[in-house]
């Protein structure tokens, strides 16, 4: 400041009161909004881009360079409404009367995925599971190829699978570390799973894909993803249940009573709930 109650000015003109104001603003401006609206999407809704991604790049393998939110939402097996709405929390809106371009979309989605950059996968117990997704060939060609593979059994150790020989687990640490492994994959049973993700952590492993039936405890820093098909199994034996319920009970209903409570709104029948009062669409859970 000067003598006279003026603000100094810098070598580029600005004053010192500028270079104070932009020191206090310059924190809110550090995260780039990409970022922003990345830690706001919904879990399921990362889940349905995942989908979505694999629909485009069947698409433009395909040569298509456009595609409607219909025709894109039809092939993932949702609603149109919900896609633009998944879109637009990674800024794509699309254009009216056009649709979105596929290639952008495309690299919209894998930038928010994280798919830019350079994964590598590590599978840990070879046996019937473990030797499936060693030869999944689905892997790398979406950008995940499997780079080392771990068991304790020593008629497995030095053995190929997939083109790629089985290390011992006592080499997690020492492998994962040196081959920059960041995703591991634990088929093991449940009893040595948590021994499994411990030497993955320490061998800079931030990202686990978990079939053991187990909890796994990992620093705050690690994302933890439970695969547990007994359990998917129960869900899906929920779903025919309740349908299954749900038929008998319409089919014990006296069609009598049934057909008398049914009439147009106006004339004070009631309308099923299976049928949306306003364009008489079949409605299903």
């Amino acid at each position: 400041m000067t003598a006279d109650g003026g603000d100094t000015r810098d070598g580029h003109g600005g004053t010192e009161a500028d270079s104070r104001l932009e020191s206090k603003q310059s924190p809110a401006v550090e995260v780039p909004p990409a970022r922003e609206r990345a830690r706001a999407i919904p879990e399921a809704a990362v889940a349905r881009l995942a989908v979505y991604l694999r629909v485009l790049s069947g698409l433009r393998e395909q040569e298509v360079s456009t595609v409607s939110s219909e025709e894109l939402a039809n092939a993932a097996g949702v609603n149109s409404a919900k896609l633009r709405k998944d879109l637009s929390y990674i800024g794509s809106y699309g254009t009216r009367g056009v649709g979105y371009e596929v290639e952008v979309l495309i690299g919209q989605i894998e930038r928010t995925l994280g798919l830019t950059r350079k994964h590598s996968v590590a599978v840990v117990g070879i046996g019937n599971l473990g030797h499936a997704l060693a030869n999944y060939a689905g892997f790398p060609s979406r950008g995940f190829p499997v780079v080392a593979l771990f068991d304790l059994d020593p008629d497995l150790i030095g053995v190929p699978v997939g083109g790629i020989p089985v290390n011992h687990v006592d080499d997690i640490v020492r492998v994962c570390a040196e081959r920059e492994v960041t995703i591991g994959v634990i088929a093991t049973p449940a009893q040595g799973a948590q021994d499994v993700c411990d030497r993955l952590v320490a061998g800079g492993v931030q990202c686990i894909l978990n079939f053991a039936p187990v909890v796994l405890q990992v620093p705050e820093n690690v994302e933890v993803r439970k695969v547990d098909l007994a359990v998917e199994m129960q869900i899906l034996s929920f779903h025919v249940a309740r349908r299954q319920q749900e038929s008998s009970e319409k089919d014990e209903q006296p069609e009598s009573s049934a057909a008398a409570d049914v009439g147009p709104p106006e004339a004070g029948g009631q309308v099923p709930d299976e049928i949306d009062s306003v364009d008489g669409m079949v409605v299903r859970p």
